[in-house]
């Protein structure tokens, strides 16, 4: 009886703190809006543009998101961010999900009680010098003085690569990607090391991008992606599932230009049940049956999302490589609709 007792009062206990922290979902709708936090601005990832509208292929996440849950593409509230502040913001409930080039670490996931809801750009750390420094290799710099983001995965990985190198460095600590830029083009370091994506992405910015070169070396695994706060796991669900909306439409064939024609149905099953047309999936998440449909009107599929901000055509020009769908010898997958 005692046992019974017991277990009855830790299932009362876990229910009270999972109504408790179901909230997400609720606030999101009585606001309104969405709060995003974002980068304080790396172009192609999350920049304000001429008009001061935000765009990018993080911004593009929290656009699929609102428009899931609300309807509205544009119903997001951008919260800046910088490598210090980013989890303060999300743990306090300034934002509710952060979207930030940021990376899956154990810590992070247990230590700090945050829940990573999947890879959106599987990146690597990587190092930009100016060509005129005349490296060819990241070993080279010994003796280098390295600008770097502080509050970030680079600091610890920078390290461990010039320890295990037997060379050593200056650390220049920087906190935004602009400061950043300014003091490398300012040569007060001779090194910008981050992710290689946002070092690509920077480079674009330069008047004289090709004066600077990105080093063959990648140090790190760096899989970057959306997050949410424990103990909310409906809201961590449709974050989740609304990204793995915008993998699956790719791999697919639902794209920004067919959507309508696909979501009159198909004699595809997971189409019909992605956007809606069969099935109950968006009841199970506690949203109505065209939420997926909605997310990628809001601004494509995957594969349209990262081809318009920071694909081979655009000046970050970045290849697919490790973010190709799976069927194309990526690592870009997502469980089946079912």
């Amino acid at each position: 009886m005692k046992k019974s007792l017991f277990m009855g009062t830790l299932a009362a206990a876990g229910l009270a703190a999972g109504l408790a922290g179901a909230a997400t979902l609720d606030d999101v709708k009585a606001k309104g809006e969405l709060a995003c936090g974002v980068t304080t601005g790396l172009v192609g990832f999350a920049a304000p543009n001429a008009n001061g509208e935000w765009e990018g292929f993080d911004v593009a996440v929290c656009r699929a998101v609102a428009a899931a849950v609300l309807g509205d593409a544009n119903a997001v509230k951008f919260v800046t961010t910088t490598g210090q502040t980013r989890f303060t913001a999300l743990a306090s409930g300034e934002i509710d999900m952060l979207a930030r080039n940021t990376t899956w670490t154990f810590s992070r996931d247990v230590d700090l009680k945050f829940t990573f809801v999947g890879v959106n750009y599987y990146d690597g750390q990587g190092f930009m010098v100016p060509k005129e420094l005349g490296v060819s290799s990241a070993k080279e710099l010994d003796g280098a003085t390295v600008c770097i983001q502080t509050g970030t995965t680079t600091e610890l990985n920078l390290a461990d690569f010039f320890r295990a190198n037997g060379i050593t460095y200056e650390p220049v600590p920087i906190e935004t990607n602009a400061e950043a830029q300014q003091q490398y083009l300012a040569g007060a370091c001779d090194v910008y090391t981050t992710d290689a994506s946002g070092l690509a992405a920077t480079r674009a910015t330069f008047e004289n991008a090709a004066d600077h070169v990105l080093l063959p070396e990648i140090i790190s695994k760096e899989p970057l992606g959306p997050l949410v706060r424990h103990g909310d796991d409906q809201w961590g669900d449709i974050v989740r599932w609304t990204l793995n909306a915008l993998i699956t439409a790719e791999e697919l064939g639902v794209t920004s230009a067919n959507l309508e024609e696909m979501a009159a149905g198909t004699n595809n099953p997971e189409i019909n049940r992605l956007l809606g047309t069969e099935g109950d999936l968006g009841a199970m998440l506690g949203l109505d049956a065209d939420w997926a449909k909605r997310a990628i009107a809001a601004g494509g599929n995957y594969g349209e999302i990262f081809e318009k901000n920071i694909g081979e055509s655009t000046a970050i020009g970045l290849a697919r490589g490790l973010n190709a769908q799976w069927s194309q010898g990526g690592l870009i997958y997502s469980p089946p609709f079912r």
